[in-house]
């Protein structure tokens, strides 16, 4: 349950436009500070999974695995995206409480 409302917490920041998408982007992204929290699908590759924990460690931003990239893609309306970078920070906040086993506002 909590990740069809992790899902749609990624859905409305994409319609808020505070989102990043692809390995390229979301790296840029979080250099320029901009990224609140790193979300990498679980199937994604092993070598990206690992690039994003020491860029999660080296930026002090907090990184989830959650979903695959069908369905990560699908929530983004985008096709086979395995990373996103969250740019909004009460968003962010949000999913790690429900990924924490925290209750969504509303």
């Amino acid at each position: 349950m909590s990740n069809k409302k992790i899902l749609g917490l990624i859905g409305l920041a994409t319609r808020a436009r505070k989102i990043c998408f692809g390995a390229d982007s979301v790296e840029l992204e979080i250099k320029k500070k901009k990224v609140h929290l790193i979300i990498v699908a679980t199937d994604a590759s092993d070598r990206s999974k690992e690039k994003f924990k020491r860029l999660s460690e080296n930026y002090k931003v907090p990184i989830i695995l959650e979903g695959e990239i069908e369905i990560l893609s699908k929530a983004i309306g985008k096709s086979n995206k395995a990373i996103i970078g969250i740019e909004d920070s009460n968003l962010a906040n949000e999913i790690q409480k429900i990924k924490n086993g925290g209750e969504v506002i509303g």
